[in-house]
């Protein structure tokens, strides 16, 4: 008989399920600031690296507009010219005056191709001169990205 005493007393739970939301709540709760914390991690690592991304961009924009990069003392199969400093491989161009967006890069020189059609030159009268340029830019925490892009000029 006091078997069946104790299976009928119900005291206590409501404290027991009360526990057991507690606990999943806070499980709950717990893995919510998990994923948001990896969340965040991501958004900033996607940031750097668009930065330097946009480093890259700079790179292309200094080529085109460094036009000595891609002129005939750059005509020797295989031959590269080092950008911002032609000397050295290493020297980085900075964007901000600091260290957070950098870059630098070569442009090497391919070979003769035929003029592209409707390009509006007379073809044997113009050549074309392939290049490849090759940009690494820089960003925070150590974010790099290489863009390689070809392009060519046409001369005598």
């Amino acid at each position: 008989m006091k078997i069946f005493y104790i299976l009928e007393n119900e005291k206590g739970t409501i404290l027991v399920i009360g526990l057991m939301i507690l606990v999943l709540l806070t499980v709950l709760g717990l893995s919510t600031t998990t994923t948001t914390v990896t969340y965040t991690h991501i958004a900033g690592n996607e940031k750097f690296y668009k930065m330097a991304f946009y480093a890259t961009e700079a790179a292309t924009a200094y080529v085109a507009a460094d036009t000595t990069l891609y002129d005939g003392d750059n005509i020797t199969v295989g031959g590269k010219l080092y950008f911002p400093d032609r000397d050295n491989s290493s020297t980085e161009y900075s964007l901000d005056g600091g260290s957070t967006q950098r870059f630098r890069g070569d442009v090497e020189y391919i070979g003769e191709m035929e003029l592209p059609e409707d390009s509006g030159y007379e073809v044997g009268l113009y050549t074309a001169h392939e290049y490849k340029m090759t940009c690494l830019g820089f960003g925070p925490r150590n974010s790099e990205i290489q863009t390689e892009m070809g392009f060519y000029r046409i001369g005598f």
